[in-house]
């Protein structure tokens, strides 16, 4: 039984994965690991989850979420969530991951924030004569 299906499509340089299904530790899990590693050791490290169809995400979810986090963040980029639900909101904020994620509920809005991601990272990048 396959528990979450992926889709990725491009805008500019954000690649989008729309998620579908509950997300757990068979299947889905290691399909959305793959993904993001893929996209990652292809330079493409500026992502954005659609949450918009979860239902559910259990431990070993968050725990993949917070690893692609790092592994984006690492390499420059950036994982950001969209159109999660109540219940995925909620668990979130009790696990206190609300802080770690940028989340948006508005699709222009969150390719937006990517614009700002790459301003602010070359900005730190220092400036010799």
């Amino acid at each position: 039984m396959i528990n979450l299906y992926i889709n990725e499509r491009r805008v500019e340089t954000v690649t989008i994965i729309d998620l579908k299904g509950r997300e757990r530790i068979r299947g889905g899990t290691v399909e959305l690991h793959r993904s993001i590693r893929c996209l990652a050791d292809e330079g493409k490290t500026q992502i954005l989850l659609d949450l918009a169809w979860v239902k559910h995400i259990d431990s070993i979810g968050l725990g993949e979420l917070i690893s692609s986090h790092v592994t984006l963040d690492d390499k420059g980029g950036a994982l950001k969530l969209m159109h999660m639900s109540e219940s995925i909101h909620e668990l979130l904020t009790i696990t206190k991951l609300l802080t770690v994620f940028e989340i948006f509920d508005d699709e222009p809005e969150a390719l937006a924030s990517f614009a700002g991601e790459t301003l602010r990272i070359v900005e730190r990048q220092p400036f010799f004569m």
